[in-house]
């Protein structure tokens, strides 16, 4: 389920209100201990690969990533490992992605016919299950529009849905006033400046008694407070919140949308054969999937965009993931795809909270491991506590892991202290595995393109990715294995952290998740050499 971080939730009390001041909030007394808080801010460079630096020699919380490559992998490459995105389009074509897509050896491209059997035509760099569909409803509202009252969970859709209609009916209300006051304060600014693009320091020497004109600054310098250094900017922000606003109410909420244009029986698992192999982008907006393919993949060391974490991997795309909910069996197929094709590491990053066929997806996730292959799983960003929300995919039934190849994964910021925890992850002790950076993640997206984007989907990338090296580096371990690697290896930090944004919600990190822990490239391949001599 897709997430709105807008804006207006981080401006409505500021500017409703007409308050100049921003919130202040401390650091925790219990969160001082022996690593050096950064309080600086992080320059273009360091934002650009800060998931890759060291907490100790950068005070910055990122995996070591470099550290690992500088003195333990070096220039080794190890064995080619193919890993599975499930996920939106990936955009094959990248300068930065090209060389490191999967190739099916084994089919004639284009020849319209299926050279190796696999139940797939012309499958050459992957599949394509949702074919041309684009836009989805979530899966409580296909619950709800069903009609299916004698599901289990229809009361809880029924819930849900007025829940989000509601909220996001009045965050439109909430967001077009906020886009008229930062107009209305924008125009009465450069009329008393007589200056249409003033700036920043501008505002802040303004000196009148003009009551009008105090109110207008009074919001421009609550606008300023976050990090917005022109009126442009927060208009663009604004204005992009209220396109995704829009998009909730008449694409995901949308009781009348028709969006699957497969011809095949969702609620059928038996009915297969259908989408297509165009693994790309269906729209201009489709980059989810670009993205964390690059944080995976992106070639190393070419002089073009970004380094990768592994660095000798094919990704498998699998397009399964629409601007909406994901269907059951697209999932369970896909998994399938991936292990019958290859794939030693599946991404997934995506996740809903309603799933009618959830056994079809379980059935996959125990047929993954099976056949030795790892998921990797983005925990969600609704800020829930996972041992007592409903989050799917699973590898839990009835409180018990079903396989031990499966990793769960929330996000962290950029900064060490009391906000590591971005303030969107899900978390849970018993059902998150272990935290991995997600905010601000620089990588791929289409047309030769990079973006910094945020979310559980950019953490679980990044465990995928040194899965991935360890997987090349030492082949013999099984997922199994580099799980374990992987959850004892990391960080162990002890310190308070604000959780779900909640200055009044604070807990030891420690508690957040079943291993405790922040992911560590480096500490993960000592461990994985110690498996593998043991």
């Amino acid at each position: 389920m897709k997430t709105i971080k807008a804006l207006f939730f981080y401006l409505l009390l500021v500017l409703l209100h007409n308050c100049g001041s921003s919130p202040i909030i401390s650091t925790p007394e219990e969160n001082i201990d022996n690593i050096p808080l950064k309080i600086s801010n992080l320059s273009e460079s360091e934002l650009k690969k800060w998931s890759h630096l060291d907490l100790t020699k950068d005070t910055i919380p990122g995996i070591s990533l470099e550290k690992a490559y500088s003195e333990i992998i070096k220039t080794n490459k190890g064995v080619t490992t193919i890993v599975a995105v499930i996920d939106s389009g990936v955009d094959i074509n990248h300068e930065d992605l090209s060389s490191s897509i999967w190739v099916n050896t084994k089919e004639i491209p284009n020849n319209g016919k299926d050279d190796d059997n696999n139940g797939f035509i012309d499958d050459v760099n992957g599949w394509n299950f949702i074919g041309d569909t684009y836009d989805e409803q979530f899966e409580f509202v296909r619950l709800i529009v069903s009609g299916d009252s004698s599901n289990p969970r229809y009361a809880d859709a029924l819930f849900e849905y007025q829940k989000q209609y509601q909220k996001y009916t009045e965050a439109k209300t909430n967001t077009e006033n906020l886009i008229q006051q930062v107009t209305t304060a924008d125009n009465r600014i450069s009329s008393y400046l007589n200056k249409k693009n003033y700036t920043k320091e501008d505002v802040f020497a303004i000196r009148t008694e003009d009551q009008n004109v105090l109110e207008a600054v009074s919001i421009m310098r609550s606008v300023y407070t976050y990090n917005f250094e022109t009126v442009d900017a927060i208009k663009a922000a604004l204005n992009k919140d209220l396109k995704l606003i829009n998009e909730r109410l008449t694409v995901h909420l949308n009781k009348n949308l028709k969006g699957r244009k497969t011809k095949d029986n969702p609620n059928d698992i038996n009915d297969i054969g259908y989408g297509d192999n165009n693994v790309k982008p269906y729209d201009a907006e489709e980059t989810h999937g670009t993205h964390v393919s690059g944080i995976i993949a992106a070639k190393r060391d070419n002089n073009k965009g970004i380094n990768g974490v592994a660095n000798n991997v094919k990704i498998m795309p699998i397009r399964n993931t629409p601007n909406g909910d994901e269907y059951d069996k697209d999932i369970a197929l896909a998994i399938r795809y991936a292990v019958d094709n290859g794939a030693k590491i599946i991404n997934m990053s995506f996740g809903k909270y309603f799933s009618p066929h959830k056994e079809w997806v379980k059935d996959a996730i125990l047929y993954a491991a099976s056949n030795d292959v790892l998921i990797v799983h983005a925990a969600g960003n609704d800020a829930l506590n996972l041992d007592s929300s409903l989050n799917f995919p699973t590898d839990v039934d009835n409180g018990k892991e079903i396989a031990d190849n499966f990793i769960n994964v929330g996000a962290t910021y950029y900064r060490y202290g009391s906000d590591l925890v971005a303030d969107y992850s899900n978390y849970g002790k018993q059902n998150v595995d272990i935290f991995a950076p997600g905010s601000s993640i620089y990588s791929t997206v289409p047309n030769n393109s990079y973006e910094s984007e945020g979310g559980t989907s950019m953490a679980a990338p990044l465990v995928t990715g040194v899965a991935a090296l360890i997987r090349s580096q030492y082949p013999n371990l099984t997922a199994s294995q580099v799980k374990k690697a992987i959850l004892n290896s990391g960080l162990e930090i002890n310190t308070k952290v604000i959780v779900g944004g909640n200055i009044g919600d604070i807990k030891s990190f420690d508690t957040l998740s079943k291993s405790g822990k922040l992911l560590n490239a480096y500490n993960a391949l000592l461990e994985a050499s110690k498996l593998n001599n043991n």
